[in-house]
């Protein structure tokens, strides 16, 4: 147990939290957004209520929030990007009073923008001071430095497994006043306070939504990763990744030119470590086939964002990712990849 909670507390000074009592373990990144759906969005959203989304996001800050509105009859707003992948908004005709819950992703795991969510935040509370404002900081945890108090967003959401640590252990961080007022996620075990005949008590923070017995050893596991990461310094694997990402760019380019598309921003400051592309009109499964055959592993698909790629008008799309543990030679060994697709398939 002190190994555990130990955890908590590393995870709440990784992002700056105001008390280790605001993180609450979940499985995923999934898991946290669907638990605001429940216990907040059906705590608060009545039929003649706002959300607001963005296309780019992931399946699981999309559909939790677009079957909540379908349940209560809440209008569900999804914001556009423009051609090179930034949100293209007016938030002023977007946001209104009626407006509850803003949901956006940090970092788009298709496109790789970096969204300035800090000035969106500011910009949204001061058209609706009472609208709440949730961030999908998956893909932007384990790259840039998250300082939750500073960007004032009300919940952010992430997971262990994209921080170099276990797979099945997420984190709900979210501003006190909130999580006290919400409903608990699931019931039984550990989450108990007392239980009658007739009713039930329950725990406070952060166990309140910790129901059954938790993922220990992968928690306890989490620390470790984050310590390891706060020895690398998350500057310096940001200025890893865009090294890696910028050369990628320049390669892919002058490698195959008009034969590849490449999506999201091309400044290499407002995206994250991914490069999103198309080929030479191949389908990109057939395109992950031949490059996995050589040891190059890379992701195929729709990414869990389609309405994403029907924005794009493309079935689908290949995506490169880096960390620190790629460098230079795993950029040729790509390209080099995909010549031999090129070959193959041509």
């Amino acid at each position: 147990t002190l190994e555990f909670e130990e955890t908590r507390q590393i995870v709440s000074k990784f992002i700056n939290a105001n008390r280790s009592e605001e993180i609450i373990f979940t499985r995923n990144t999934t898991e946290s957004l669907n638990l605001l759906a429940y216990s907040l969005g059906r705590k608060i959203i009545e039929s003649n209520d706002e959300i607001v989304t963005t296309i780019m996001e992931h399946h699981s800050n999309f559909v939790p929030w677009q079957v909540l509105a379908g349940e209560t009859g809440a209008t569900f707003k999804v914001v556009d990007i423009n051609e090179e992948g930034y949100l293209e908004v007016d938030w002023n005709k977007v946001i209104t009073k009626k407006t509850k819950i803003l949901t956006l992703t940090y970092v788009s795991n298709v496109l790789g923008t970096i969204n300035p969510v800090k000035e969106i935040i500011n910009e949204v509370k001061k058209i609706n001071p009472k609208i709440i404002v949730i961030v999908d900081a998956a893909q932007a945890v384990p790259h840039l430095k998250i300082n939750v108090q500073d960007l004032d967003a009300d919940f952010v959401a992430f997971s262990s497994h994209k921080m170099l640590g276990p797979t099945g252990v997420g984190v709900l961080w979210g501003k006190e006043q909130y999580l006290k007022e919400m409903y608990p996620f699931m019931y039984g075990g550990e989450m108990i306070n007392e239980v009658f005949i007739d009713r039930s008590t329950f725990k406070d923070l952060p166990h309140k939504f910790e129901a059954g017995t938790p993922a220990i050893g992968e928690v306890i596991a989490y620390k470790e990763a984050i310590k390891f990461l706060n020895s690398i310094g998350l500057e310096n694997i940001r200025n890893h990744e865009k090294k890696l990402t910028q050369l990628c760019f320049k390669t892919l380019k002058q490698e195959f030119d008009e034969k590849i598309k490449i999506f999201g921003p091309t400044d290499v400051e407002d995206r994250g470590g991914i490069v999103t592309f198309s080929f030479d009109k191949l389908h990109p499964h057939d395109v992950a086939q031949i490059l996995a055959d050589e040891g190059i592993c890379i992701r195929a698909g729709h990414h869990c964002a389609m309405p994403l790629h029907t924005r794009l008008s493309v079935p689908g799309t290949i995506r490169a990712s880096f960390y620190i543990y790629n460098d230079e030679k795993d950029v040729v060994k790509l390209v080099d990849g995909l010549k031999k697709v090129r070959k193959i398939l041509s």
